[in-house]
């Protein structure tokens, strides 16, 4: 029997909490509703969240910096949910490692949306993993595919997001081969986001910090005018045969 999938709900308004939680329920998840970044990190710890539905504007440590102890603490996926005039926090959520936004007031049907996208995202992205869990290579990196981890040159694990993770795995998987936004936005985003989305460029800006000696000049992940992003090291898989 499939496991249901466990929802965590951050939102300070009772109200909300309740309504959502309902929702969901009634929509086939299991759902943890928590009023505050507390009470959300015990949640993560005691048990498995399969996505975290974060309200930016929260009572003392606000959404983007529980966004940031979740991304430190492992890979569960995240939905930030937005006031209308936060253009910029979006944009520092997605940076933070943030999977997807929602801006209030939404409707719950495009939020069950949202949700589903990006855990089918993760759960085909798992289920690639199984069948075939290559070990990529390029420039002293190394990233498990099956792990779903990245180590640096000098041994150490970086944190990524699933769309970060999702996005430098594409990248691996189609070296020297020049990617438009479009194909990025279905590997980042399963189209869940709009075409017109610039916030694939966030996360290509988010990644080179991540993994280019010096992001300011990237030289692995470089911009293609008019066309979109290449990914230009060698890159080798598990076994040292070079990826095509």
């Amino acid at each position: 029997m499939a496991r249901t999938p466990h929802l965590l709900i951050v939102d300070d308004d009772r109200e909300i909490r309740s309504l959502l939680s309902g929702f969901m329920t009634r929509n086939g998840f299991r759902v943890s509703a928590v009023p505050d970044a507390r009470q959300a990190m015990q949640a993560l710890t005691n048990a498995r969240v399969d996505l975290a539905l974060v309200d930016i504007m929260l009572p003392g440590e606000d959404g983007l910096a529980l966004s940031r102890r979740i991304r430190e603490h492992g890979p569960t996926p995240i939905i930030l949910v937005t006031a209308m005039s936060e253009d910029t926090d979006r944009i520092i959520g997605l940076e933070l490692g943030a999977d997807d936004y929602v801006v209030k007031p939404f409707n719950p049907r495009e939020l069950l949306a949202r949700i589903r996208a990006v855990l089918r995202r993760v759960s085909v992205s798992a289920e690639d993993d199984e069948a075939a869990p290559p070990v990529y290579g390029f420039e002293g990196w190394s990233l498990d595919a099956a792990k779903r981890t990245l180590v640096g040159p000098d041994g150490a694990l970086v944190p990524l997001g699933s769309s970060e993770f999702d996005l430098l795995l594409a990248f691996l998987e189609r070296p020297q081969r020049v990617l438009n936004r479009d194909q990025l936005l279905d590997i980042a985003h399963g189209r869940a986001a709009n075409v017109l989305d610039r916030s694939i460029d966030v996360q290509i800006s988010r990644l080179r910090r991540r993994i280019e000696p010096n992001p300011a000049e990237p030289t692995y992940i470089k911009t293609v005018r008019g066309d979109g992003y290449i990914f230009t090291p060698a890159v080798t898989r598990a076994g040292g045969e070079a990826t095509p």
